[in-house]
């Protein structure tokens, strides 16, 4: 792995990192003007979002919903070059939810990154695992947990 991928692979695990200890507006403003990010599956926290304030917002609502989430980053995989570089992750995230419990996925990540801003993220965790954590959550009185995807 070159100079240039070993640099990008740090500053993804620092971005996880950040993100980890609350700041994820850090990410927010690492996204180009025009991005996509698309976390998959059919709840609260999927949907598509293509603006900074639909971004801030999902951020708000996994944090009321995953409060104490903390990511291990396992692999980074870097390709490409400033112009168009794509990365690959794969994170264990481990939680401590508003209702007191713990909750633990996979995540896989796809990035692309043009000039040092993030233009594309595409997120996969495991679904059928983050949708029973989020119906007990609705079950429990969060509503939040079922609400409409923030999209934007």
């Amino acid at each position: 792995m070159g100079l240039y991928h070993r640099i990008v692979a740090r500053q993804v695990r620092n971005a996880f990192a950040q993100i980890s200890a609350g700041n994820w507006e850090a990410m927010v403003a690492g996204m180009a003007p025009s991005f996509t990010y698309r976390f998959y599956g059919d709840h609260a926290l999927g949907g598509e979002r293509r603006t900074h304030e639909a971004l801030r917002s999902w951020w708000e609502r996994c944090f009321r919903l995953l409060p104490n989430t903390r990511f291990e980053v396992r692999d980074v995989l870097v390709n490409g070059w400033p112009w168009n570089t794509r990365v690959a992750t794969a994170v264990t995230v481990h939680v401590g939810v508003v209702d007191g419990s713990t909750y633990e996925n996979v995540v896989h990540q796809f990035l692309r990154i043009r000039w040092g801003k993030i233009t594309e993220v595409r997120t996969l965790e495991d679904t059928a695992v983050l949708e029973k954590t989020l119906d007990r959550l609705a079950a429990a009185g969060y509503a939040e947990a079922h609400a409409a995807q923030i999209t934007g």
